[in-house]
């Protein structure tokens, strides 16, 4: 199993779960091989074994670049299209600790991102938004039986912008996305206009505005 944590693993764990780490060279060697995905904001990327994301950190550093170009006068844009970035981002694990890990470590390239591009602190909102989106698309599992701890369905998030600042969420599982033949030929969620593979949504969620995804869940849920 190749994995991407950023820290020396322990011996124990490579024997536990098979924890091999992808060096950061490595890593860019193999990005830059879709340099031009990588630079695309809405360019979805999975990584089934993602530790605590070398590989997704470093996808969104160049998405959060293509960002910079585009609204560096701009932060109301800036945080719109960098939270688009995040939601193109998913990442399974088996470990709990490496999926808190991922998580925090992507936050904090948005933080560390928006604080250098506009001279100030990631807002609260936005950050809120993001760390929410990020427990959505970053997941513990195992996805070679598409289960988690829990013996539940992997769930994955797909988020669809609409009319500029508003974001559509459908829920799907990670099985579903994979079992059905189809996907093997036809590309999933694509915006490029071809014929696609449609799965079915387990969940869906009305659009809001992309700073109020953690409160349209609230209320989904509400009796």
């Amino acid at each position: 199993m190749l994995m991407a944590p950023s820290v020396t693993n322990s011996r124990q764990r490579i024997i536990d779960h098979g924890e091999v780490f992808t060096p950061p060279g490595l890593v860019n060697d193999m990005l830059d091989l879709v340099a031009h995905e990588c630079e695309r904001i809405d360019s979805r990327f999975l990584e089934p074994a993602c530790g605590d994301g070398n590989f997704l950190a470093e996808v969104l550093r160049r998405k959060l670049l293509t960002v910079d170009m585009k609204h560096a006068k701009s932060r109301e844009k800036w945080q719109r299209d960098a939270i688009l970035a995040v939601c193109s981002l998913y990442g399974i694990d088996l470990l709990v600790d490496n999926i808190a890990a991922c998580q925090d470590r992507l936050l904090a390239i948005v933080a560390e991102t928006y604080g250098a591009c506009h001279k100030t602190t990631l807002p609260d909102a936005v950050r809120r938004a993001v760390a929410f989106i990020l427990v959505k698309n970053i997941v513990q599992g195992d996805a070679l039986t598409f289960r988690t701890a829990a013996d539940k369905p992997i769930v994955l998030s797909e988020w669809s912008p609409l009319n500029g600042m508003l974001l559509k969420r459908r829920d799907f599982t990670y099985e579903h996305l994979l079992e059905d033949s189809r996907v093997a030929s036809l590309p999933l969620f694509s915006d490029m206009g071809e014929k696609v593979f449609v799965p079915t949504a387990v969940g869906e969620f009305s659009p809001c505005h992309y700073l109020k995804l953690p409160d349209a869940e609230a209320v989904h849920e509400r009796p």
